[in-house]
């Protein structure tokens, strides 16, 4: 099991509130399933970062393709494996 950053920079601002219910909705059951390990917004509006737990880039890249704000066109993904530094 890895790491992976989904970055999801804003791209629609205004179909943003639209999709929100959807997109909390479908990283909610993700989180019931343990694929998530970290979620939220960036402070200045522009957009927001999830961390995926999966077993390869290609299944990190499904869920996070997945995602209702990713589909409707209203954030643009890029997807980075995260080594997670321990201090």
């Amino acid at each position: 099991m890895a790491y992976y950053a989904a970055i999801l920079h804003m791209a629609d601002a205004e179909k943003n509130l639209t999709f929100r219910p959807h997109q909390l909705a479908y990283l909610e059951e993700l989180e019931q399933q343990g694929k998530i390990f970290a979620k939220g917004p960036f402070a200045d509006g522009s957009g927001g970062m999830v961390i995926y737990m999966a077993d390869s880039l290609e299944e990190a890249g499904e869920l996070a393709e997945q995602d209702p704000y990713v589909k409707e066109g209203v954030r643009l993904l890029e997807l980075h494996e995260w080594k997670m530094a321990r201090v």
